[in-house]
């Protein structure tokens, strides 16, 4: 029976694979258990490997090393290629609100530390490893060992001790915040649900209303001179003349006082352009159907690579088959297309015209969801070595390099992939199943090996005292979390799922978010993550050197 030991407590390839695998089985199985409802989903994983550790389970460090960042990247990459199309948008509304509430997470995490160091006496550079597994940030980990060796010349091992004694507890502990937060709040899903779909309809890249023309002044104006008139952007779907005739519209139509618009444009423009054109009158898509029996609207996926990358001007779909694209939903967002637009693989083009053209645009744009279905694997290691030599790059020296590390770097190059990439000619689409997939093999692996490495020594620390540390770092997981989350829900008036993937943001905490996402059953949470991610790596990268500097 000499394999069967070898399997679980030798080394080799074998045993490698056989130890993760059992760690990530056994973690998913307790995954399933609730309590009142709630579940800490696959922080199970981490669980499982720290008692597999404990008793003998072990891989050698490098291995380990090498799986956990490789998880890590895997599941960041994903996601960033998932919401680059939402991401830069979110900027543009609430992105730096968000980035201010994460900043205000990490800075009030110092606090709390330094707190902890006056009234305890822990030496600062031990509480910096504390801190740095409370909040599961171990960039920050590196930053402060390296600091501390460079300027001292010397290594202090309680650095590391203290950042693996906490850093599990701080992933259970950025979650257990969010379900206390839940029920402070009071929070009621169905409720919040109805919130988002109301601010997804006030951001919304795309509305569509109809409009009686009684503006004079326009009598007998083109479509493209009255759009260059109002200098807004928007699309002319179709025109109904005082004979319930009607038209597709294009640039060359003539418009006349009494005809009916039907206008796809921006929520922000809809008043204005409704103003300067007439009156918006109550005539929905279903009564323009009513009477429009010759036209059709169907969406069509673009499937085809050919057209990844081609702008509408390229295309000319207007001129060839006299149709009309009304909107372009992208990753879940509807836009306003103009000519200049670049397509990419995976967007639904709403097109309206006779059924015959209809067709023949389907044809040309694929309109095949099997190909979909196609992995496209060199968009994500092409992806993955760029984001490795970004994160690896020195940014700054303060007095030691800062560096956005192996998660940060995949991350930013994941979210230029998903809204620039086909200005390189890259094919960014993935399923929702398979990025999935990815998601959860790269966090699986991650913290699985996170409870590997954690588990080695760590019932013996913990009774010789490290339940102390425990304590300390539990108190800076959770109370920075507590405080700016009532913080941004009771005065930033913050959605909870966005509240959520902000909160896991600040934490640099992937599991967190991974449990956010789970808990709401949309991308919400993944959103607010990648929006603050970058931003507040870099600071706690900042602020656990500039501790150990304070220290010395």
């Amino acid at each position: 029976m000499d394999w069967l030991s070898g399997l679980f407590f030798g080394e080799g390839i074998a045993h490698n694979v056989f130890t993760l695998s059992v760690v990530i089985t056994v973690g998913y199985l307790c995954s399933k258990i609730k309590i009142k409802n709630v579940s800490l989903g696959a922080t199970w994983i981490l669980f499982a490997g720290i008692a597999a550790s404990h008793f003998g389970m072990v891989l050698d460090h490098a291995t380990l090393h090498f799986i956990k960042e490789f998880g890590l990247i895997l599941f960041i990459f994903s996601i960033g290629l998932q919401v680059g199309p939402g991401f830069f948008s979110s900027i543009k509304h609430g992105g730096m609100k968000l980035i201010m509430y994460a900043a205000l997470t990490a800075i009030a995490g110092v606090a709390v530390t330094y707190v902890i160091h006056l009234v305890s006496g822990t030496p600062l550079q031990t509480m910096a490893g504390v801190m740095s597994g409370a909040v599961t940030n171990t960039p920050g980990l590196g930053a402060a060992q390296q600091a501390y060796s460079d300027t001292t010349g010397l290594e202090d091992p309680t650095i590391s001790m203290a950042y693996a004694l906490t850093y599990p507890l701080g992933v259970v502990g950025v979650i257990a915040s969010l379900i206390l937060l839940r029920y402070v709040m009071r929070i009621d899903f169905k409720r919040e649900d109805e919130g988002l779909k109301e601010l997804n309809n006030e951001n919304k890249l795309a509305a569509t209303f109809s409009v009686e023309m009684t503006n004079a002044t326009l009598e007998g104006k083109s479509v493209g001179a009255i759009r260059a008139l109002i200098n807004r952007q928007f699309v002319i779907s179709r025109v109904a003349h005082a004979d319930d005739s009607i038209i597709i519209a294009d640039a060359d139509t003539l418009l006349k006082v009494g005809d009916r618009l039907l206008i796809v444009s921006s929520a922000e423009d809809r008043e204005a352009i409704a103003a300067f054109t007439g009156r918006e009158i109550d005539m929905n898509d279903k009564q323009w159907k009513a009477f429009d029996s010759q036209l059709v609207s169907r969406r069509i996926v673009i499937t085809r690579s050919e057209i990844n990358g081609k702008r509408f001007a390229d295309l000319r779909l207007r001129t060839k088959y006299g149709i009309n694209i009304t909107r372009v939903n992208r990753a879940g967002v509807d836009l306003i297309p103009y000519q200049g637009m670049e397509l990419q693989l995976g967007d639904k083009v709403m097109v309206v015209g006779n059924e015959k053209a209809v067709e023949k645009v389907a044809d040309l744009l694929g309109n095949s969801l099997k190909k979909l279905h196609q992995p496209h694997i060199l968009t994500l290691f092409l992806g993955i070595a760029l984001g490795v030599v970004l994160g690896s790059m020195p940014l700054f020296n303060i007095p030691q390099p800062v560096k956005l590390g192996l998660a940060g770097g995949p991350l930013i190059v994941a979210l230029i992939f998903g809204r620039f990439g086909t200005h390189l000619g890259l094919i960014t689409y993935t399923t929702v199943s398979a990025n999935l997939m990815l998601r959860e093999v790269g966090i699986s692996l991650f913290l699985a090996s996170v409870g590997l490495g954690a588990g080695d020594g760590f019932v013996e620390t913990l009774v010789n005292g490290g339940y102390v540390w425990i304590g300390y770092g539990a108190i800076i997981t959770i109370v920075p979390v507590l405080l700016v989350g009532l913080l941004a829900r009771f005065v930033g008036k913050m959605n909870f799922y966005t509240l959520t993937g902000m909160l896991s943001g600040s934490m640099t905490d992937p599991v967190a978010l991974a449990f956010s996402n789970s808990m709401s059953g949309n991308d919400m949470p993944s959103v607010s993550y990648a929006t603050v991610y970058p931003a507040v790596m870099f600071l706690r990268v900042v602020l656990a050197q500039s501790m150990i500097l304070f220290a010395l």
